[in-house]
């Protein structure tokens, strides 16, 4: 008998003749979530086993497993024979001395003697005959017992299961480039486009010195919980504060937002294309704040798409998202983001793009963006 953790994995078996590709992601991303973890990692037949590792750590492998995207339950447990007498050796060490339990089984060799419910039944007759307090309710158990026999003789018995990150492993949806800010929007979009297994490195813009540098801090904060999810990332920082003097010197008030961001769409689809990038992401909710109006959006991105995880949220959707992955606490520390400099008392809600483009012919657009890029500063977490 063995102390293991046992993991099921969530879409993978869906993938058809390519489930080999999406295992094998997922077992990588298993292994660099525990990283700095004794362990050992094998996957026999659609499960995951965490062995070998020190009891002591057991709660600290649980927690980074459980951000693991692609997983849909974790569970600690043993791995034995599938003879009865050792799974039930087992099963009494997950078993309480009181209250309602079943057991449940699974049965992946089909050449085991018994069936799922007689294997059930059996051990959950020998459970009752060793703990009297414990009686059988098979509709509303307190406690559940997991028997899972495999096809190379061994059996996984576990028992409370719980809920990994689900989606699919990261890397296996491409690369996107997330317009990462201070606020509590963007993280949530960089971590549901990581759960459908994108890769996601981050791009913030600053304006310093109108912004302190523990605006900056915060950022980098942020991008550090981001990564937890997705095993490391970039944080790719670039100063448009020379942009925004230029408009605030030049352009009508109102538009100076729109404008703002414009030139940081611009900015994030040449840097995207440079690293490989196969899309933007943003934390845009529709109509949340004026310059998120479809009039205003990224008519300037020409070659990549701009996906928003977030377009259809209500603002507290996305807390709820955000306090669930850890973020919001740093999010709503109260230091300035790049958006705040020179906000104008009314910004435009749905500006004509003939009145944004004639703002942009008083500016030197290619000369920002290029010096905007010079600034660039790559910080890998």
């Amino acid at each position: 008998m063995q102390k293991v953790i046992i993991i099921k994995y969530a879409e993978l078996f869906l993938k058809g003749k390519n489930k080999g590709y999406f295992e094998q992601a997922f077992f990588v991303n298993i292994e660099r979530a525990l990283k700095g973890f004794k362990h050992t990692l094998r996957s026999p037949s659609g499960r995951y086993i965490v062995a070998d590792f020190e009891e002591a750590e057991e709660e600290g492998i649980l927690n980074a497993l459980k951000k693991v995207f692609g997983a849909h339950t974790i569970a600690a447990g043993y791995e034995t024979s599938s003879d009865l007498e050792d799974i039930f050796e087992a099963a009494k060490l997950l078993a309480p001395e009181s209250g309602t339990f079943k057991v449940v089984s699974h049965r992946g060799d089909k050449k085991y003697p018994l069936n799922s419910i007689e294997i059930s039944r059996e051990i959950g007759g020998k459970i009752l005959e060793a703990f009297p307090c414990l009686t059988v309710d098979v509709h509303s158990p307190q406690h559940v017992i997991r028997v899972d026999i495999r096809e190379n003789g061994a059996a996984l018995v576990s028992g409370k299961e719980e809920a990994g990150a689900g989606g699919m492993p990261v890397g296996t949806g491409g690369k996107g480039l997330l317009l990462i800010s201070g606020g509590i929007d963007s993280p949530v979009a960089g971590y549901m486009m990581a759960k459908r297994g994108m890769k996601v490195d981050c791009l913030h813009f600053h304006s310093y010195p109108y912004t302190n540098e523990q605006a900056k801090e915060k950022v980098v904060d942020l991008a550090k919980i981001l990564s937890g999810y997705t095993l490391g990332t970039k944080l790719n920082v670039v100063s448009v504060t020379h942009i925004q003097e230029k408009i605030h010197e030049n352009c009508a008030p109102e538009l100076m937002i729109t404008l703002l961001r414009r030139f940081m769409y611009r900015i994030a689809e040449r840097y995207a294309k440079k690293i490989g990038a196969q899309c933007l992401i943003t934390g845009e909710s529709l109509g949340q704040v004026a310059s998120q109006g479809m009039t205003s959006s990224n008519a300037v991105v020409k070659d990549l798409p701009v996906l928003r995880p977030l377009v259809g949220f209500d603002k507290n959707e996305i807390i709820e998202r955000s306090v669930k992955i850890g973020a919001y606490e740093t999010s709503i520390l109260p230091f300035e983001d790049c958006c705040t400099v020179f906000l104008p008392d009314f910004p435009a809600i749905r500006p004509k793009l003939s009145a944004i483009e004639k703002e942009e012919e008083k500016l030197n657009v290619e000369e920002l963006i290029e010096e905007a890029l010079s600034t660039l500063e790559v910080i890998s977490l």
